[in-house]
């Protein structure tokens, strides 16, 4: 077994140590027909509840905007930071995640996460001045944080490579559901009613992580091999024959643990610095592109083109659920990097229809076309998005890392991918003071880099397990 040998120090004397056990395991593997996949589908929709809980979190301000600010009265400047210091606590949440799912595991960490978003959802709940509704939205942005991290992980983890991608990428769905539901039934009820509503998702989370299990890899990691094979084999059913993966499982665990444990510096080493740019060069693609702006100033643009914002905003809504779920039913059929490609070239367009609605509104040209090109602009900007880069980086993301450098690495690529959401959406407003067409053209730019950076330099994942995912990349 690898995992006995010892390790080389040469240049790709890890990669060949890892590749020697999976290319063995390749031969000898085969679907089994007794496999049961009903708790891989249970253990993904309890994670996912914790990416409906994000969603919630994302827009609970947007709705609640003038009720909040008349009932403790609170000044524009007051409200701004209410609803700005979300992405904070999401950083902070970003930063801690790895550490906290490796420690206490996948599962511990959702826990820790869902209690943060219930305790903020109370205080919000309760508040009765700037401070607690502060405190309240800094706590579930810090839960937003870890969920972000750890949910595409667990689910990578746990469930089998033909399904992988599809599964994870419901991560995503979930948070477009939350975002969508939040805006709808926050012109129903109360803010305060609204933020009770918060905790439901974290409540039924709560209940179906005493069900399901702990993620294999993850025990496997601790040395728990007993736990191990319990997890997994209730993973693929009672019946299923597991030996294969679990050998290859426990062959790639021993052969990392032999290895340091990582630090941050670390992930510069030569054998992980291609893993590290693919997951973090991802999240810059996916952030840089503009959506945050798009997203939290859908109705300034749909107002300043002269369409209906309200009308537009809830085509926005559906769409993206919509095209969400379609990306989710064919990542594991068309592979990531298709996606990306289709993605971002639909980004590109939008970018371009949107600042030429800009463009020929201020220089009247054809002022009549400028609602319908904004219109056509921002659908098509956001259907790409959902189509790809919105849930294909953090489906890339949770598979590309070893197991040794997940949390650090993870963390890192989290890190960077909220600093970009505040990045943008903080510079959004500047950006189109400055040029409201040059900003989209902007836009359009970052995007189009992002095209030649995924077919240059990310790898296809699809129909592989993780451990040879990550021994062909970290070996190259």
């Amino acid at each position: 077994m690898a995992g006995k040998q010892d390790v080389e120090r040469g240049e790709n004397g890890v990669g060949e140590e890892i590749r020697a056990p999976l290319i063995a395991a390749a031969k000898e593997e085969h679907p089994s027909k007794k496999d049961d996949r009903c708790m891989v589908y249970l253990s993904t929709f309890v994670a996912v509840c914790g990416s409906y809980a994000f969603g919630s979190c994302v827009r609970y301000s947007s709705p609640t905007q003038f009720a909040i600010r008349e009932d403790v009265n609170l000044s524009l400047a007051e409200y701004s930071l209410f609803g700005s210091i979300l992405t904070f606590g999401a950083m902070i949440g970003a930063i801690t995640s790895g550490k906290i799912a490796d420690y206490i595991g996948r599962k511990g960490a959702m826990i820790v996460s869902s209690g943060f978003c219930a305790a903020g959802w109370l205080s919000i709940y309760f508040a009765e001045s700037a401070l607690l509704l502060d405190i309240g939205r800094l706590a579930t942005g810090y839960g937003m944080g870890v969920f972000s991290y750890v949910v595409p992980v667990f689910i990578a983890e746990i469930a089998p490579k033909d399904l992988r991608g599809a599964l994870t990428t419901i991560n995503q769905l979930m948070i477009c559901t939350g975002v969508s539901v939040s805006f709808i039934i926050g012109t129903m009820l109360t803010w305060r009613d609204l933020a009770l509503v918060g905790i439901v998702p974290c409540a039924v989370l709560l209940v179906g992580l005493s069900i399901i299990p702990e993620s294999p890899r993850w025990l496997a990691k601790q040395g728990k091999q007993k736990e191990f094979e319990s997890s997994l084999r209730r993973l693929r059913g009672k019946d299923a024959d597991v030996s294969v993966e679990a050998a290859e499982i426990q062959d790639y665990i021993e052969t990392l643990e032999r290895l340091p444990k990582a630090k941050l510096l670390d992930l510069f080493q030569k054998r992980y610095l291609r893993s590290v740019t693919i997951g973090v060069g991802l999240m810059v693609c996916q952030q840089f592109g503009g959506i945050n702006g798009v997203c939290f100033y859908t109705s300034s643009i749909f107002e300043s083109a002269g369409f209906p914002a309200d009308l537009g905003t809830i085509i926005y809504a559906i769409l993206q659920v919509i095209i969400t779920a379609l990306g989710a039913a064919f990542i594991d059929r068309a592979g990531r990097k298709p996606l990306l490609v289709i993605s971002g070239s639909g980004l590109v367009l939008g970018c371009l229809l949107t600042g030429s609605s800009f463009f020929v509104k201020e220089y009247g040209i054809a002022p009549g076309a400028a609602p319908a090109l904004a219109v056509s602009g921002i659908l098509v900007y956001i259907g790409a998005f959902s189509a790809g880069m919105g849930a294909v980086p953090w489906v890339v993301m949770s598979e590309i890392f070893p197991i040794n450098i997940k949390g650090v690495a993870g963390s890192l690529a989290t890190l960077v991918n909220w600093f970009g959401a505040w990045a943008c959406s903080y510079t959004f407003n500047f950006l189109m003071s400055w040029s409201s067409y040059g900003t989209f053209i902007l836009y359009g730019s970052v995007n189009a880099l992002a095209i030649v950076f995924v077919i240059k330099v990310v790898p296809e994942t699809k129909g592989r397990t993780l451990e040879q995912i990550q021994a062909s990349i970290n070996s190259s």
